[in-house]
């Protein structure tokens, strides 16, 4: 016994040690750091996907990485719409915003903003052979299409223009083709990108939009200057060796890194594509976002949903106020508020009071409550729905409250609220292509990367439309099944 008791001890003590030195050997051997780069991934030719392998590319995106390499940081991509990058940098969702950030007075009081590596200008576009626009003060009173946080929305709003909120250039040049806004305020690489792409001569630019070159820098929280300082260090060191120049002539064929660097010439950069060409290119891609992201952020939301309507609904039609008006208050400010603030509030707002949740789970949560208020009702009006004679016969034969609604109750109740729960979790399939502005990327972001790409609107939409109705009429098939098993003791 006493030497069993011996081996127990001598293995304890050398797994302690063997767990000591392990412990050391990280210690001393820490990984590089991971930075979290925000970008559109819509804005080319300055960070977007490559047509061909799906993968982010682009200007920027080569400059951030060139940087990464000198710094010693490990990256990782995050992508959103512009609206939404500056509040990720807040919250601490990423790290550096790699996207043309404009330099202007109130982003240099905010944040940390790095040396300039892009040097432009902005440019007015009309549609062809509209003579009403000429100059920047001919926007006065007229509509012009802009991201409405970026440099070039203010420009606009300067120049007394109405600025209609938009994601992209892309959707800008279609609102301005289709005749829904007089013109766009932008980045000259950006528009002139477009034009070559596309091969549209329906829109044009027709002048500056201002006299000042525009520099485009990294940005990064005010109080991250440790990053900061090392993204300079490793800005100057590209621009002494040429590689900055040579990322610009690659996709410029002008060192757009300088000031006078030359005009970029885009004309032998992406040309126009099929529309089979693109919707082949995007197809996998969506399915991908539909299976790995949307199905299952459907079907998570919607169990845990389901599960606390339940809840909310019983302590609704509770006789003790302590639990109804609490579930009264809930269903009001869930059904009162749109679901999209909820995102916002859960995703942005909560980490400004410690609670951080990561991009899928802070959808869960949000979708799950918005489910939870509105089925809540659902579930409500199928349980009074039951006679109240149920209630009194279960009594009788001694059934508790509980024992009540698990045998007699709810069974009655489920095949009265199937229906409307049905359109319920319908609503919910389609109501996830939000996801993107808290930073995932489902089906629908999948389709607006290619379309911001392409630029084929209609094709590659239509297309996302018709996975959500494929998934749609498969769970509406299912949602009749479910019916007629629950009607198979129902006298008719």
């Amino acid at each position: 016994m006493r030497h069993v008791l011996r081996a127990v001890v001598l293995s304890l003590l050398l797994g302690l040690a063997a767990a000591t030195q392990v412990g050391v050997v990280t210690a001393q051997e820490p990984g590089p750091p991971v930075v979290k780069v925000g970008t559109e991934g819509t804005y080319p030719p300055f960070s977007f996907h490559d047509p061909g392998d799906r993968q982010l590319t682009g200007y920027d995106i080569e400059v951030v990485r060139a940087i990464a390499d000198r710094a010693g940081w490990e990256l990782e991509f995050v992508e959103t719409q512009w609206d939404a990058v500056f509040p990720a940098l807040d919250s601490g969702r990423i790290d550096v915003i790699a996207n043309q950030v404009s330099v202007n007075d109130e982003r240099r009081a905010k944040y940390g903003l790095s040396d300039p590596y892009t040097y432009s200008r902005g440019v007015i576009v009309r549609r062809s052979g509209d003579e009403r626009i000429q100059t920047l003060n001919d926007l006065a009173g007229r509509t012009t299409a802009q991201s409405s946080t970026s440099n070039w929305a203010q420009v606009a709003r300067d120049a007394g223009a109405h600025v209609e909120a938009v994601e992209g250039f892309a959707q800008a040049a279609a609102l301005l083709t289709q005749g829904r806004v007089d013109a766009i305020v932008n980045d000259n690489i950006a528009v002139l990108d477009y034009l070559a792409s596309t091969g549209a001569t329906d829109i044009e630019i027709v002048g500056d939009a201002g006299e000042e070159t525009s520099e485009q820098v990294l940005a990064f929280r005010k109080d991250d200057t440790a990053l900061l300082d090392q993204a300079n260090r490793a800005l100057d060191a590209l621009a002494a060796d040429g590689t900055l120049a040579a990322i610009s002539q690659k996709y410029f064929q002008a060192d757009v890194s300088i000031p006078d660097g030359g005009t970029a010439d885009l004309s032998q950069g992406r040309g126009p594509r099929s529309t089979w060409e693109v919707l082949r290119g995007a197809a996998w891609p969506m399915f991908v976002g539909l299976v790995k992201v949307t199905i299952p952020l459907t079907a998570l939301s919607f169990a845990i949903g389901l599960a606390l309507a339940l809840l909310v609904a019983l302590a609704r039609i509770s006789s003790h106020r302590l639990l109804a008006a609490p579930a009264r208050a809930f269903i009001s400010i869930i059904r009162g508020t749109p679901l999209l603030v909820q995102l916002f509030i859960v995703f942005y707002g909560l980490p400004q009071i410690g609670l951080k949740f990561d991009p899928f789970l802070a959808a869960v949560i949000a979708f799950s409550l918005n489910v939870a208020g509105y089925a809540a009702e659902v579930i409500r009006s199928a349980i009074l729905a039951v006679p109240k004679g149920q209630f009194e016969a279960a009594a009788t034969v001694g059934l508790g409250y509980a024992q009540t609604l698990r045998r007699i109750v709810l069974p009655q109740a489920t095949r009265t609220a199937v229906p409307p729960l049905s359109n319920t979790l319908l609503s919910l399939l389609k109501d996830t292509s939000l996801g993107s502005v808290v930073l995932l990327t489902e089906l629908f972001r999948e389709a607006q990367l290619a379309a911001a790409e392409s630029n084929d609107f209609l094709a590659l939409y239509t297309f996302a439309a018709l996975y959500y109705w494929v998934i749609c009429a498969a769970l509406s098939a299912a949602q009749k099944r479910l019916e007629t098993r629950l009607d198979r003791y129902v006298a008719k």
